[in-house]
């Protein structure tokens, strides 16, 4: 048996399968990965049936017909929740203790991309073993089913309520409390699953909603990333509604990032710090983030006594540690909250109702709520990977920065006790990520900037 070749420039990862539509990304690909997956799914001997959901890409309904269809030839039984959050994804997979499912979404990548997420029967993404052994399907062939075999396929409409009535259930929430204070919310969806849900949400928590980018047909008119540098429509509408806050989703709806009542972005690392916040007020315990997250969620942990651990970046690896640490709150500084109490995968939809609950308990506007806790500078680069080894690039910067405390669990990590840098490679992109905090803009660029004068070296 040999092992299959990929094309240069696909991104196969614990984040799925990931590449440029019509391009690294074939209709003959994506069905090939789709019919190895269902049929490692169904050998793993839980289930038949596996839920199937897509967000709003113009790619998306093509590549959706081929994962159905190739799910079915090998004798899976779908379960198709349609245009859908990624998380509403992962739920409805536990909600029908399904074998698995595979979301059609490349999250915050270009409009040129697709890819898939492939969810496990426990609601988690693949973790690295598993994905190696569905991919073994891939070099073995799928096991096809014969005709009186092949498998059905049904709809599920709820998915999406069952969704936003999951997270009214929580019980950090007072949702009539919150309904009580009519809160006017902007709202950008980026033409992405998030209109299919938030304003449902929102709605129910009695709010207001002055909404861009509701039209889910994937011509995202911003690049898709929620960062601060991409917000500035969203300020704009929050200064001209009089909005209490401003919330901003990427295409698959497990990002979250904030703006707050002046228009600004506060940076998308508050969003998994402000949730944390109300949920160790009612129920301190362990918390769980990845390297790149920022020092403020440990300064917000630290306030309720607890412990922050971090973990590789992706979400599969903090959830696991979530998991073995019985974590009651984590996620990633992306604006991707994870609350083990509803699921253990990234939820936008969660995280806006966490932030409205701190607005309701704090009674003070958001900028105020941020004024209090200390300030970083946190800087995100990318480059292109360089021709030399990571393994040198690592060591150059290891010798570079030699006074630095170490952590090589996900590339390279460097702390001092006021600052850290993160160099990693992406598991979605073709790059290589340059992450850098400190006390202040300073700080942190002259971090990047010795990083990259290392890397270019190394070029």
């Amino acid at each position: 048996m040999t092992s299959m070749t990929y094309p240069a420039g696909l991104m196969v990862s614990v984040s799925g399968v990931r590449g440029v539509v019509g391009r690294t990304l074939t209709p003959e690909l994506i069905a090939r990965f789709a019919a190895a997956f269902g049929s490692w799914a169904v050998a793993q001997g839980r289930a038949r049936h596996v839920v199937v959901g897509r967000d709003s890409r113009v790619s998306g309904p093509m590549y959706h017909h081929i994962v159905v269809g190739a799910l079915r030839s090998v004798g899976c039984d779908v379960i198709d929740i349609g245009l859908a959050p990624t998380p509403t994804v992962q739920l409805a997979v536990e909600h029908h203790h399904a074998a698995g499912g595979i979301a059609i979404t490349a999250s915050h990548n270009p409009i040129e991309w697709n890819a898939l997420k492939f969810v496990g029967a426990d609601g988690l993404f693949l973790d690295a073993a598993a994905g190696e052994a569905m991919r073994r399907y891939m070099d073995s062939g799928p096991v096809y089913a014969s005709w009186e075999s092949i498998g059905a396929e049904a709809q599920d409409a709820e998915a999406i309520a069952r969704h936003v009535d999951a997270v009214l259930r929580l019980p950090y929430l007072d949702v009539p409390g919150i309904r009580a204070r009519r809160f006017r919310v902007a709202l950008d969806a980026c033409h992405g699953a998030g209109s299919a849900i938030l304003p449902a949400l929102l709605a129910e928590l009695g709010c207001e909603v002055f909404a861009i980018g509701m039209e889910a047909d994937g011509r995202f008119p911003r690049p898709p990333e929620p960062v601060a540098e991409q917000l500035g429509d969203l300020g704009a509408l929050v200064q001209r509604s009089g909005a209490v806050v401003g919330l901003a989703t990427d295409p698959d709806v497990d990002r979250l990032a904030i703006v707050d009542e002046r228009g600004e972005a506060i940076g998308e690392d508050w969003t998994l710090a402000l949730a944390a916040r109300v949920v160790l007020a009612k129920r301190p315990g362990p918390v769980v983030t990845n390297l790149s997250t920022s020092r403020i969620l440990d300064d917000v942990a630290a306030a309720f006594g607890v412990a922050v651990t971090r973990a590789p970046v992706g979400e599969v690896n903090v959830a696991l540690a979530m998991r073995r640490l019985g974590a009651v709150v984590g996620g990633e500084g992306n604006g991707g909250v994870i609350l083990p109490d509803l699921h253990l995968g990234r939820d936008a939809p969660l995280g806006a109702a966490l932030v409205l609950q701190l607005l309701h308990e704090a009674a003070v506007p958001l900028s105020q709520v941020v004024a209090a806790y200390p300030r970083y500078a946190i800087l995100k680069d990318k480059l292109p990977r360089p021709n030399a080894p990571l393994d040198t690039v690592y060591a150059a910067l290891r010798q570079a920065f030699a006074d630095a405390e170490v952590d090589t669990q996900d590339g390279l990590r460097v702390a001092w006790t006021d600052r850290w840098l993160h160099v990693r490679p992406s598991g979605t992109e073709p790059i290589v990520r340059v992450i850098a905090e400190g006390p202040d803009a300073a700080a942190a660029q002259a971090l990047v900037t010795r990083a990259r004068r290392e890397l270019a070296a190394l070029a």
